[in-house]
């Protein structure tokens, strides 16, 4: 995975959706469990689709068949992260969305906490079985990506 700065990605992502961490999200070790990373990505992956896209999943759905995830820094709970999210590769039935959780944390430093790659497929809703992705949502991805 490309390793950023923080200026790269506030540059080069123009969708990004702020993420509430929960007393819930804390385990343990007294920051956000590596598990509930995959929940923040996940929010901000509909956004990004039903923001950008206007994706109707009720027609076509999409599903996750790969995610590569770099865990970076811990969030804790007074952080403050916010979801980037951009397409950087549109296949036949498949995109790949690049995702990255940055924000403040408690002194008001900005920190990376994590990137990730995640391939997507369309699907059809009826069959659960892949259909390329559609024209009018691939060219509002295009729009904004890379």
């Amino acid at each position: 995975m490309h390793k950023y700065t923080i200026e790269d990605i506030k540059s080069s992502f123009s969708f990004s959706v702020p993420i509430q961490i929960r007393f819930s999200d804390i385990d343990g070790y007294m920051h956000v469990n590596n598990g509930v990373y995959f929940s923040y990505l996940e929010h901000a992956r509909a956004a990004y689709l039903y923001q950008v896209c206007n994706w109707d999943i009720m027609k076509i759905g999409t599903v996750v068949a790969n995610i590569n995830l770099d865990f970076k820094v811990p969030i804790h709970i007074l952080d403050q992260p916010s979801a980037y999210v951009r397409c950087i590769h549109i296949g036949n039935s498949s995109f790949v969305l690049e995702q990255v959780l940055m924000g403040a944390v408690e002194s008001g430093e900005t920190k990376i906490f994590a990137q990730a790659l995640v391939t997507m497929v369309s699907v059809d809703m009826n069959t659960m079985r892949p259909v390329p992705v559609p024209l009018e949502y691939a060219s509002k991805m295009s729009e904004k990506s890379v």
